[in-house]
């Protein structure tokens, strides 16, 4: 299996690579966000998930290990090919996916082409538990032991809940607790996380 190719960028098309590898040409598909990183003519490293059918064999590649990764999560989700699980993370990345899982925000998901709500409440249903584990390529919890990482976790998650108590949505809430987590430190304490959080996203009247 080809897991990382490197080489220079030969063409670039909608949804594809061609990447010369010593005078090998490789198709790799890639999400928008990959792409819009690459220039042709330039040398670029790819990492890469084959899969393998009866029909055929595709190459996808990502800019990083985080990409790849939810590549693989999210096409473990029922009903998510390859093409969709592309065209989600063209719109999201890895740390608004973070955020949007956590959260339950089937609005971040849907502004994917072919993503309906049922489906995205389908994949935050399933990659739900397995967030905390992707959070580490967002930063938040970074060098964090697993007992530690918890914590956090349950300090921004219990911020993010004050905040939409308030009146803020989903998004808004968790954007800005996650900005917040980072600019203080993980362990921030829910309080300082709530306080930091308002700062940014200011003054609303509760509901609006």
């Amino acid at each position: 299996m080809i897991a990382k190719l490197t080489g220079l960028i030969d063409s670039l098309g909608e949804g594809y690579a061609v990447l010369d590898v010593s005078g090998v040409g490789y198709l790799v598909f890639c999400s928008g966000r990959t792409l819009a990183r690459l220039q042709t003519g330039e040398a670029a490293s790819l990492m890469v998930e084959t899969q393998v059918r009866q029909d055929h064999i595709h190459l996808y590649g990502f800019w990083d290990a985080a990409e790849r990764d939810w590549f693989r999560l999210l096409t473990s989700v029922q009903g998510v090919g390859a093409k969709v699980a592309l065209a989600i993370l063209s719109v999201t990345g890895a740390d608004e996916l973070v955020q949007a899982i956590a959260a339950g925000d089937k609005g971040m998901i849907t502004r994917a082409p072919g993503v309906g709500p049922k489906l995205a409440g389908r994949i935050i249903s399933e990659l739900k538990d397995k967030v905390d584990g992707l959070a580490l390529a967002t930063g938040l919890g970074a060098g964090l032991g697993k007992n530690a990482r918890a914590a956090a976790q349950g300090s921004r998650m219990d911020a993010i809940s004050a905040l939409i108590n308030l009146g803020y949505n989903a998004s808004q809430a968790t954007g800005a607790v996650s900005h917040a987590a980072v600019n203080l430190g993980s362990d921030a304490p829910v309080e300082a996380l709530i306080k930091a959080g308002l700062a940014e996203l200011g003054p609303r009247e509760h509901g609006r």
